[in-house]
């Protein structure tokens, strides 16, 4: 360029914060070298975060994107607006795929088979929506031509592990693109680059006061006052289940019948697991249910403290623990809980894919096989209480367990015996400890 030649604009890519992708150290096999990125498919939620990474991957990777949205049972959302968004940023195709029925059936039944929760509160919904819609961007991405998957998930979850792991796991050919871990964007510049950019912020800012997960199993709320360990939680937070003391004065019963360990049915009313799920969130949230505040340790080594709002689990998994050890023996009921949560940890770690989860739901289906049957629990300002069980395999006799029963399968008269070779050894181990010390 000669002195009178006039100075050269610098580029979005020269001006957008965060450094060059090309500057970024690579650590992984599948992370993605921006001078090899033609195509690149982008999870795409429509909130601020992914709205500015499909601005922000064209022009740092002048690349093509094409946007994924997945269904999951997200409330309120409205999909015709989020496709709207991705085409006016310049989005290549914007697909938006319905996967209710695909996350019930495949994730959220083995789920409920092994009463699967992390750290006894946590009802894994995240966890588990998060490799089935890594799934389904390896699908498209394949389908639609695209080298590259990007994300929205920071360094300091549990998602970036779900979704690229998955990824690695099922399309090794494939490289990652995780923006927000590396351009050093807070809320604030985020948003002045949307603006700069012409992307929609709603309300003109946009900075919610919690970062919000939502899905058909549950609700999660992060950040502003949950972080601190001294606060309460605040009334603005819960959006899907009523406070408990602002729930109906009046109980309600709610029965959840089961077959082979799924619900299928509620108030003897059959359904099919998204309807029966959506119905029993509905009534749990009504009265209270389902509120969890959570100490969390996550895989990445941090603590955290989590507001998860989960009406249909605390229903749904209440009854099917209870029916499962009214039909199982009492071997069966110690053994099962530590394959639960066994369970569980490889889902929260991201290891879906993992071949031990595999064989672990084949104990599931099997355990599971004779837990049909019915629950009946009361509801009331916040508590799920059975109080009624039935099964037609039920490991059960009313007759033996009255006091008033004799004969039969049990023989009161054997009792002496029994509790003479029950107790020999702690009997004999009590003895040789105690009188040596004379």
């Amino acid at each position: 360029m000669t002195p009178d030649d006039p100075p050269t604009a610098p580029s979005d890519a020269e001006t957008a914060p965060g450094p060059n992708p090309a500057d970024w150290p690579r650590t992984s096999s599948y992370e993605a070298d921006p001078t090899e990125v033609g195509r690149v498919l982008l999870l795409y939620s429509g909130g601020l975060d992914t709205s500015v990474m499909l601005k922000w991957i064209q022009d740092h990777y002048d690349a093509e994107v094409v946007t994924l949205t997945v269904n999951l049972g997200q409330p309120g959302e409205d999909y015709t607006a989020v496709r709207a968004k991705a085409e006016m940023l310049g989005a290549l195709e914007c697909v938006v795929v319905d996967a209710r029925e695909e996350f019930a059936a495949e994730y959220l039944a083995p789920a409920i088979k092994a009463n699967a929760l992390y750290g006894g509160g946590y009802p894994l919904f995240t966890a588990l929506g998060r490799p089935l819609i890594a799934k389904l961007a390896v699908e498209h991405a394949r389908r639609l031509g695209c080298d590259s998957i990007a994300h929205g998930c920071t360094g300091k979850g549990n998602d970036q592990v779900r979704i690229e792991a998955t990824v690695a796991t099922l399309a090794p050919e494939l490289k990652v693109i995780a923006p927000v871990r590396t351009w050093q964007m807070g809320r604030e510049e985020e948003v002045a680059y949307a603006r700069q950019h012409g992307i929609p912020v709603k309300g003109g800012t946009e900075v919610a006061p919690y970062s919000i997960d939502d899905n058909l199993w549950g609700r999660s709320s992060e950040g502003r006052w949950i972080e601190e360990l001294d606060h309460a939680p605040d009334d603005d937070v819960f959006n899907l289940v009523t406070r408990p003391e602002q729930a109906p004065d009046e109980p309600e019963t709610v029965a959840v019948s089961f077959e082979h360990g799924l619900p299928v049915a509620l108030n003897s009313e059959p359904m099919g697991l998204v309807d029966l799920i959506e119905s029993a969130a509905q009534i749990g949230a009504r009265h209270g249910v389902g509120i969890v505040d959570h100490i969390e340790d996550r895989i990445v080594g941090l603590k955290v403290r989590d507001i998860y709002e989960v009406p249909a689990a605390a229903i749904i998994l209440t009854a099917h623990q209870e029916l499962e050890r009214l039909v199982a023996t009492i071997h069966q009921n110690q053994f099962k809980p530590m394959l639960d949560q066994r369970w569980g940890y490889l889902v929260y770690a991201g290891l879906w894919w993992e071949p031990l989860r595999a064989d672990l739901d084949a104990y599931m289906d099997a355990a599971n096989r004779f837990v049909t049957g019915t629950i009946e629990l009361k509801l009331y300002k916040g508590s799920v209480r059975v109080i009624r069980r039935s099964s037609p395999y039920a490991v059960y006799d009313a007759s033996l367990a009255s006091f008033a029963g004799s004969g039969g399968l049990f023989s009161q008269a054997a009792a002496p015996g029994f509790i003479e070779l029950w107790s020999l050894q702690s009997r004999m181990a009590w003895r040789v400890r105690n009188e040596s010390r004379d």
